[in-house]
């Protein structure tokens, strides 16, 4: 039997089984074949030459080279060249499609593409619900955007209203100049926003970005992360409980909990605000900053309002401002400001030009340094240190040098002043000599060998020389005198044991690590809101699904007299969905369905 072609074809079956359904249409087909003798309602449909086979139903447009239409389903398999139409917003390719007009949802195999107009998805089998405006493919899967890059998937879910991609397991974002790696990734394809959930990683040229919940705007290369933030940059780890990033300027900077880690140096900065310029090689720090230098046989510890970190690796200077002071176990110091650079071993003590009479700390700025039972003051203090050795090897006090001692039975205080002070360190990093130049004054108590108070040396001279031995005066060289004399103990009135600038300030000296904070201000960390905890991703096959699924198969084995072992509805559902429409316990064993490629009949 001939088939002539039919141009324009509109076949209606009326169909009900609950509330009326629009009826799967046929616009046009070439040839056309009855099949009921197979299948009631069974039409088979091959294009010709003018075109493709037209089907359409409730605003979707379908065209294949051939289609098997199941009228008294309202089900149609589509083969070969397999496109989809909704409207401006979703055109879909593939090899096969089936699409049931009772449940409204497609299933497309073999070379599936799906584009929408932000975004193109490929994949080998996609479920398409058109009643939830969701795709979903379970057996991996990759989207392009082009200004973000390619995404891949084991599992994947477009929310088509909402213009956004979930997607799970070995998630992977490639784009020329990052590559995101991570468990969950829920994406927008019209703003390019991505956020990061479970163990994820940013990569660059540049850094590595880790959180366990982030966010990442594609478009702008900027984002935040706040559940165990790190980056690591060449030489720079930077952690934090809440983090901002820029790419493009490889800029960082974290709030509450900092931790920033020299890999190179050996030295940690802590802190509770933090910014990093990688290209500028500097880090700023406040809120309890604390520069933490770790050395083989000490660590150095300095502490201020604020700190910065600059310089390249191998020439790094570390700057402390407001309060600053640092403590190691054989000395410590307080200024205004500090700046050490580690490279030449250089540590200075700095003071303020001016100070407000109303600060807190203007009285007490003037740099000061312990070492061991000696106080040093001036107004500029300097210590050279060897890097390699760890050794210190010089003291400069620049103006207004100060010393003092406690005498070794308490009975006052050694005093030397003048100008400046240089000093020399042992290899115990104790001071052994110290000389004062320019307008030196003294007051020394003498002692025997006995350790029996001799007298109390008060003098002038041009200069002064002292040696110690074990952190104590062992002897006191004065040079060009000017004036001096020893008196008696009680010949020397207590109202003149004490050099004019003489102030002892051993309550302000840190003698741990925690005394550093002792007269900072009360700290009140910011509350991070940060990003919503991940909420999983409701099953696609969900129960309103399902049940439309039952009632479509309900009503087809009803139709065949329980003659139908795999309902067309929900043959390409997973086993346990079809377990649970079915209300089996025990696993089904249903063979899949091949659809076979039929060829019209020619005389």
């Amino acid at each position: 039997m001939k088939v002539k072609p039919i141009y324009i074809l509109t076949l209606f079956f009326a169909f009900a089984y609950t509330q009326a359904q629009q009826q799967i249409e046929i616009k046009y087909s070439g040839f056309l074949e009855f099949k009921e003798e197979d299948t009631p309602g069974l039409k088979v449909m091959t294009r010709d030459d003018s075109g493709q086979i037209h089907i359409v139903h409730e605003g979707i447009d379908m065209y294949c080279d051939q289609a098997l239409l199941y009228s008294n389903d309202n089900f149609v398999e589509a083969y070969g060249n397999v496109k989809m139409h909704q409207g401006d917003s979703i055109n879909m390719t593939s090899k096969y499609v089936e699409y049931s007009g009772k449940t409204k949802l497609a299933f497309a195999s073999g070379e599936v593409v799906l584009r929408e107009p932000s975004s193109t998805l490929t994949t080998d089998t996609l479920y398409f619900d058109r009643a939830k405006q969701q795709s979903y493919y379970k057996s991996g899967g990759q989207v392009v955007r082009d200004s973000s890059g390619t995404i891949t998937s084991r599992i994947g879910r477009y929310y088509m209203n909402a213009k956004k991609y979930q997607f799970v397991k070995d998630v992977e974002l490639v784009n020329p100049d990052y590559t995101i790696h991570t468990e969950q990734l829920d994406f927008y394809t019209e703003t390019g926003h991505a956020f990061l959930y479970g163990p994820s990683t940013i990569k660059t040229a540049e850094s590595k970005t880790y959180c366990e919940k982030g966010f990442y705007n594609t478009e702008t290369k900027q984002g935040y992360a706040v559940k165990k933030s790190r980056i690591d940059y060449d030489n720079r780890i930077f952690e934090g409980d809440s983090m901002f990033f820029d790419n493009n300027r490889n800029f960082a900077s974290a709030t509450n909990n900092i931790k920033v880690t020299d890999t190179t140096n050996k030295s940690i900065i802590k802190g509770h605000y933090a910014e990093v310029y990688k290209l500028k090689d500097s880090v700023f720090i406040t809120k309890r900053a604390l520069a933490i230098t770790v050395q083989e046989k000490d660590t150095v510890y300095i502490h201020a309002d604020t700190l910065m970190v600059t310089g390249k690796a191998n020439k790094r200077i570390t700057r402390a401002f407001k309060n600053a002071k640092f403590y190691k176990s054989d000395m410590s110091g307080k200024a205004d400001s500090i700046h050490a650079n580690h490279q030449t071993g250089l540590t200075e003590l700095i003071n303020i030009s001016k100070s407000n009479s109303k600060d807190a700390f203007s009285t007490k700025r003037q740099p000061i340094l312990w070492n061991l039972g000696n106080q040093m003051t001036g107004d500029t203090i300097q210590v050279k240190s060897n890097p390699k050795t760890e050794k210190m090897d010089s003291l400069l006090v620049f103006d207004n040098a100060f010393i003092i001692s406690k005498d070794t039975l308490n009975a006052g205080y050694n005093q030397i002043t003048g100008k400046t002070l240089t000093g020399l360190f042992d290899e115990n990093n104790k001071l052994k000599q110290v000389d004062i130049d320019k307008n030196a004054e003294s007051i020394y108590f003498a002692r025997n060998d006995k350790n029996e108070l001799v007298g109390i040396d008060k003098s002038k001279s041009g200069s002064i020389s002292i040696f110690f031995h074990n952190g104590t005066v062992e002897e006191l060289r004065k040079i060009r005198q000017v004036d001096g004399k020893t008196y008696p103990e009680s010949q020397f009135p207590k109202n003149v044991r004490k050099l004019r600038g003489f102030d002892w300030r051993e309550e302000e000296r840190p003698k741990s690590v925690e005394d550093l904070f002792s007269d900072d201000p009360p700290l009140n960390l910011p509350i991070i809101k940060g990003l919503e905890d991940y909420v999983p991703q409701e099953d696609f096959f969900d129960d309103e699904m399902l049940n439309r699924m039952e009632a479509a198969d309900k009503s087809e084995i009803k139709r065949s007299e329980n003659t139908v072992t795999n309902p067309k509805a929900s043959r390409n559902l997973p086993e346990r969905k079809k377990k649970e429409i079915r209300g089996k316990k025990e696993t089904i064993q249903v063979k899949e369905r091949k659809p076979q490629i039929l060829q019209p009949k020619q005389e």
